[in-house]
């Protein structure tokens, strides 16, 4: 019989074709050769698939119809964590076998395949875990092709085992077995153990010794830990976490001192969505951003009248979290257990507990053993660690929900490495080097940007040895040698000068707030031309001064500076973005020339220092002019008396929005929301809006005794007109009828729906951050696009 035909039980013969498939996208380590493999044998057909560089390849032999119906189920009942780029297939000559197989990768060759992201415990693996009559009941680091780790432990691709952390872990029979088997859902799963072959937890103190050993006593003694008040790190995916029972304020004090970590809100993790409930007001699209795959920390409003034990919110009640979790916070961050120690932990300890970044304040997570025992010594009362190492470290991700749909704040675990992909092929790979705060970096080939893991602040040598290193896993793991290098215009940035510091590339500096617009852009999938509203703390301005409070007539490749908040200075330069109460001096100077009310708490505060840093201010002395809104909500915190220094970034804008919830009537604030003057350029100059205007305003309210809920809810809807009025001025000259929202100042939920809503109201579409962060740790992706639009345009 000819090896192109086939005689079927009727005895007529059938013709027989093999087609060779190459599927691109995240296929490899989601279980998708299994499910090939099942697939095939479902529609008697023949062939082989297996894992190379680019992704998987296939090929399959039978009859048309039947490699028809493959390649139309081939994309449409893929495996739940796979994602189908694209789908390539074409004839080559049959061979006549019928068996189907997976086959070994195969190794070399450009490097296409994606890595997936590391993925929540699935329901079928939790079924097992709590099974007494399953032999990985208990088991804390049960996984399947549905779940588990993934990005962490892999070290090169194709994704095999031999090239994972799990590499030394040398499969027992009844696994093995498993992994063999095409009808088991472990079938090819390459992190596949059990207790007999596979990682152990261990409980050791702070010199080191062990304190417990079996699994299941490891963890019932680390929930009697917890629940006598100790603080514990706890070993997880991409790092270690810090934990303490969350209803002991005893406990959450001492974790915050240890950590020197002031005021800044720990996250808290409870068992299920019912229980976030428990705590915190939970829409069904919160639920679902909770309850996904990913499981990022979701910050939720709490509930009225509970939650939280103490007197920091106004509507503090008798809840069970203890007040140092989250002083004096009207949110709270919450996410859901994501590994199976996670799950069988919170059982154990029937509560909900505190799970934040095991490092000291301003540093990166600590990953390696060795790095915690020494990093974390001063604060952990004892480790719960296991002996799988980490490879790439990744801190928890944050996202909260907007108009019924995710908007991510820190894209890192659970969403990374997946690629942003965009819609300007990059004509040569790029690197784009990010921002100085909230750091990621960006790795761009083809139409996809591989958006990196946050990094944090780099402002310490530990922090900026992670950001080199994760550019190098990175380069490696998808095969990008960049050519093309962006990096931000602020020549001190670190960030900055690493891009610099490279040989043989073509460097692209790129303004700060042209790649916040940019990044919403990408992030849109659209190209523009737009109105961008970039409104953040700090970014350096081509004129040399600071910017932050900008309208932008902007495409990818180029801007122009439209229009501005009219700049005041900066007393004290660096000293006024940790004390506000120096911006509030130079705004108040700038609202009232000839002095302002005399009766204001804030002069009264700060008065033996008011008068020198005016000076500062008024000759211009260690004070550069910033436009930065981000410094004007620091200003009207101080003068409210929120906040006159901060501990972490952002907070003070961060407690005004909070104030400003407290107790205002928003319909009544906004009808009442101060009004800045826009003074229109001249000769073609941008424009300026007055936020001395929205400051002068906010002090005679203050002074008229109004409440300073109500004072702070009419300064933002003061911005919120501004951004209004700016953006009629930009179409007005320019024509433009769609804006882009950028920058950290759009965190702020009151803003961003007052000012959507607003634009919408006036006829311009509105353009918002969805799946990259409006704040800093979406730069880089502006960047890349900004050099890949240049450098297409030659």
């Amino acid at each position: 019989m000819e090896p192109e035909a086939a005689r079927g039980h009727t005895g007529m013969v059938t013709e027989r074709i093999r087609t060779a498939v190459r599927v691109e996208g995240i296929v490899q380590g989601v279980g998708f050769r299994p499910f090939v493999h099942a697939l095939a044998a479902r529609l008697s057909l023949g062939g082989l698939v297996g894992n190379d560089a680019d992704g998987v390849f296939a090929e399959v032999e039978g009859p048309p119809g039947a490699i028809e119906e493959f390649l139309l189920r081939l994309e449409r009942d893929a495996p739940p964590l796979a994602r189908i780029d694209r789908v390539r297939s074409w004839p080559i000559p049959p061979d006549g076998l019928t068996a189907f197989s997976i086959v070994a990768s195969a190794a070399g060759g450009t490097r296409q395949a994606l890595v997936s992201a590391d993925t929540a415990t699935c329901p079928d693996c939790l079924r097992e875990l709590a099974d007494p009559g399953d032999r990985r009941f208990g088991y804390p680091f049960i996984n399947c092709t549905n779940c588990g780790p993934r990005f962490t432990i892999v070290r090169d691709i194709p994704y095999d085992r031999a090239r994972t952390t799990m590499a030394g872990f040398t499969m027992c029979p009844a696994c093995a077995q498993e992994y063999r088997d095409p009808g088991n859902r472990r079938f090819h799963a390459e992190p596949t153990c059990c207790p007999v072959c596979g990682p152990a937890l261990a409980l050791l103190g702070p010199d080191g010794s062990t304190l417990e050993g079996p699994a299941q006593g490891v963890i019932a003694a680390a929930a009697e830990l917890l629940r006598g008040g100790a603080i514990l790190a706890v070993k997880g995916l991409g790092g270690y976490h810090l934990a303490v029972d969350a209803t002991t304020e005893k406990a959450a004090a001492a974790l915050r001192e240890r950590k020197h970590r002031e005021d800044k809100p720990f996250a808290v993790m409870v068992a299920d969505v019912a229980a976030a409930r428990e705590l915190c007001e939970v829409d069904e699209a919160a639920a679902q951003v909770l309850s996904s795959a990913r499981r990022p920390i979701v910050l939720l409003p709490w509930l009225t009248g509970g939650g939280l034990r103490g007197a920091g919110r106004a509507d503090a009640g008798t809840g069970p979290i203890a007040e140092a979790v989250a002083p004096g916070q009207r949110q709270l961050g919450v996410m859901l257990p994501y590994t199976p120690l996670h799950h069988l932990l919170l059982q154990a300890v029937a509560g909900p507990m505190v799970l934040t970044s095991g490092n000291v304040s301003d540093e990166p997570i600590a990953y390696r053993d060795d790095d915690a025992f020494g990093r974390l010594g001063a604060i952990a009362d004892a480790y719960l660690t296991h002996n799988r190492a980490i490879h790439v470290r990744t801190d928890d991700s944050v996202a909260r929900t907007f108009r019924g749909r995710e908007m991510v704040l820190r894209r890192s675990r659970g969403y990374v490495p997946e690629p942003v992909t965009v819609s300007v092929a990059f004509r040569r790979p790029v690197l784009a080097c990010g921002a100085e705060l909230k750091n990621t970096f960006c790795l761009a080939k083809g139409d996809r940007a591989f958006l990196s893991h946050h990094i944090g602040d780099l402002e310490n040598a530990e922090t900026l040895r992670s950001f080199a290193q994760g550019i190098e896993h990175y380069r490696r793991l998808f095969g990008i040698e960049p050519e093309v290098v962006a990096h931000d215009l602020h020549p001190e940035y670190l960030s900055t000068k690493y891009a610099l510091d490279l040989d043989g590339v073509d460097l692209t500096g790129v303004q700060h707030h042209h790649a916040h617009i940019a990044s919403c852009l990408a992030d849109n999938g659209e190209t523009g031309p737009v109105i961008g509203v970039a409104f953040d703390g700090t970014g350096y301005g081509t004129d040399g001064t600071i910017w932050g409070g900008e309208f932008l007539v902007a495409d990818l490749a180029e801007f122009r500076r439209a229009g501005h908040l009219a700049p005041v200075p900066m007393p004290g330069g660096a000293a006024a973005v940790r004390q506000p109460w120096r911006m509030a001096a130079a705004y108040l100077d700038a609202a009232f020339p000839g002095g302002g009310p005399a009766d204001l708490d804030i002069v009264q505060r700060n008065e033996h220092r008011w008068g020198n840093v005016l000076t500062l201010a008024r000759k211009g002395i260690n004070a550069p002019l910033t436009s930065s809104a981000g410094r004007l909500f620091d200003a009207v915190s101080a003068l409210l008396g929120v906040r006159d220094t901060i501990n972490y970034e952002g907070q003070a804008a961060i407690e005004l929005e909070q104030l400003a919830a407290a107790g205002a009537d928003p319909g009544a604030a906004e009808a009442s929301g101060y009004r800045a003057a826009l003074s229109p350029g001249v000769s073609g100059e941008p424009f300026q809006v007055s936020g001395a205007d929205l400051v002068r305003e906010a002090a005679a309210d203050l002074s008229r005794g109004t409440g300073r809920p109500i004072v702070a809810a009419r300064f933002q809807y003061g911005i919120v007109k501004l951004i209004e009025d700016g953006c009629a001025a930009v179409r007005d000259r320019y024509g433009l009828t769609t804006v882009a929202l950028s920058g950290g100042v759009f965190q702020n939920v009151t803003v961003l729906e007052a000012a959507v809503a607003r634009l919408e109201a006036r006829g311009f579409r509105v353009l918002m951050h969805g799946r990259v962060p409006c704040n800093d740790g979406g730069i880089s992706l502006g960047q890349a696009v900004v050099a890949a639009a240049r450098d297409a345009a030659g």
